[in-house]
């Protein structure tokens, strides 16, 4: 690996900028662990969307985590800009947009920064960083191009991602008492944030029967959204009667700990997918168009400086199955085969259920929920 300089001075207050979704909040985790481990005595800040700020929750490596609106009014831009001017003596900004390079040059004299291709529009933004590294979309998985920006600026590695985590759980235990059953149970993760990614309905049902008949309780989770509940009490009501519908009734930190009590994982492709990869738990992926060399679940345990993935079939690293659509076409890395989030994939709507099912026959047999 290319030798880099450290910083001229150690820095006694860094902000991280991560304004994306959920999921992309949980692959800056390890930045932040690395971060925290290089300089244990800094001030150690993330700036992130309101509505993604859940996924920090008792995070050991952050002081203080800063919102703000996803799509905000000048006096949030105003307040926002008071809050950081020069507050900071190091700015990391692990997104190419516009908006989280400025609040990094606003916040602190030495950044930090993922910069677009020089033949892009945002080619200008490398002249006011004093670190960069060019964005990879296609060939270098999302944590591995965070921790890039670490390289620049000569801080080890850590690759772990952190999950949310909860100080007490007792009354998640009395709220939830099949928790404290022995006869195990799988989280099934049915309704991704678009279209696009959804599996079908009968893929689930089918799964969810075959893994009842194999003595698990199934745990439905789900969002807040009206529309996600609604689609989560759809399948939970032609499952078995003990089937446990989570959807809108936990926070993130608490629906970490159960899925990390769980047998076995089985999601689309969205950010709880990528928060049960961080627990540890074995996780089934179902993986239409996206890029899975960029984009799959980060494997737990995993060391490497290399892709944990490849861009084609079905494969597993550590905890990780990953399973992917049918298709010569796969991975597209399009938004649906219509060319927008509300669009249905073929590859997912063709997946055949036998692909999940022999994943779920290989954890179960290999001790119950290890891989």
């Amino acid at each position: 690996m290319k030798s880099y300089p450290a910083l001229p001075l150690q820095p006694k207050k860094i902000l991280v900028i991560a304004m994306r979704y959920l999921g992309d909040v949980l692959l800056t985790t390890p930045l932040l662990h690395s971060l925290r481990q290089a300089y244990p005595d800094a001030q150690l800040d993330v700036l992130v969307f309101c509505n993604t700020a859940a996924m920090l929750e008792g995070n050991p490596d952050i002081d203080r985590v800063i919102t703000t609106p996803n799509r905000p009014a000048f006096a949030d831009y105003r307040q926002l800009a008071g809050q950081l001017f020069r507050q900071y003596d190091l700015a990391i900004a692990t997104q190419t947009g516009d908006r989280p390079f400025l609040y990094a040059l606003l916040a602190a004299p030495l950044r930090v920064a993922a910069v677009p291709p020089k033949n892009s529009t945002g080619w200008w933004k490398r002249f006011f960083v004093q670190y960069w590294t060019e964005f990879d979309n296609d060939n270098t998985h999302t944590v591995l191009q965070h921790l890039k920006l670490l390289d620049l600026i000569d801080v080890p590695r850590c690759f772990a991602l952190v999950p949310p985590q909860m100080t007490d759980t007792s009354q998640l235990m009395r709220q939830w008492p099949f928790l404290a059953d022995d006869e195990g149970y799988a989280v099934l993760h049915p309704y991704p944030q678009w279209t696009y990614k959804q599996w079908t309905v009968d893929g689930w049902l089918d799964v969810g029967r075959f893994l009842n008949e194999r003595g698990l309780r199934l745990v439905l989770s789900g969002g807040m959204a009206q529309e996600e509940i609604d689609y989560v009490a759809n399948i939970q009501c032609q499952l078995p009667d003990d089937t446990v519908n989570l959807a809108g009734r936990t926070s993130l930190a608490q629906l970490a700990h159960i899925i990390a009590r769980a047998k076995l994982y089985i999601g689309p492709d969205t950010g709880i997918t990528h928060l049960a990869a961080a627990t540890g738990v074995p996780v089934i992926a179902l993986y239409g168009p996206t890029n899975p060399v960029k984009w799959a679940p980060f494997p737990f345990c995993y060391q490497e400086n290399v892709n944990p993935f490849v861009k084609k079939g079905n494969q597993q690293v550590n905890n990780i199955c990953f399973v992917q659509g049918a298709g010569d076409c796969v991975p597209c890395d399009l938004e649906g085969c219509d060319g927008h989030r509300l669009s249905r994939s073929a590859c997912l709507d063709n997946m055949p259920v036998d692909s999940v099912k022999n994943f779920v026959s290989s954890i179960l047999q290999v001790g119950g929920g290890s891989i």
